[in-house]
């Protein structure tokens, strides 16, 4: 459970440290973001099966060490949050931002007047909302799993 789990949230906090680096090396923001969305896309792959490999783990923990499988336990709530909200930035965010993407001419220039652009920032906002609640929900899910082994 916790290698699942550590495995989601190192990934997610090596994005956080990539993606400006991406912005300031590469010559262009398209390329930048680009790169940056095809990584996003790949961390949000990593989560899923961290996700699912977290909760299958967690039930059977559950089951073979208190003979049920506490399926509202704390961290099982947690683990689903997270994997849903994971979800929604795959499937509904980030096709929408990938879309929007190709109707911007030139995100060099200042075109913050472009309807396209205007909508794509506003969902670049609730991306990198949802990806630092996911974060803070995953540090605590941290917490509370190692704190659980830790008193057993």
């Amino acid at each position: 459970m916790l290698l699942s789990l550590v495995v989601w949230i190192g990934g997610l906090i090596f994005f956080i440290v990539v993606a400006p680096v991406a912005f300031q090396l590469l010559p262009t923001r398209l390329l930048a973001g680009t790169l940056v969305g095809t990584l996003l896309t790949k961390l949000h792959w990593m989560a899923i099966c961290s996700g699912v490999v977290f909760l299958i783990s967690s039930l059977t923990y559950s089951q073979l060490t208190e003979g049920s499988t506490r399926a509202f336990a704390l961290r099982n709530v947690l683990i689903c949050v997270m994997l849903a909200l994971t979800l929604f930035s795959q499937f509904w965010i980030t096709p929408r931002m990938i879309a929007l993407r190709a109707q911007v001419a030139n995100f060099d220039a200042s075109t913050l007047n472009n309807a396209a652009r205007l909508q794509f920032d506003a969902l670049h906002v609730w991306s990198t909302r949802i990806e630092g609640l996911i974060l803070l929900l995953g540090l605590f899910l941290v917490f509370l799993t190692a704190s659980a082994f830790h008193q057993r």
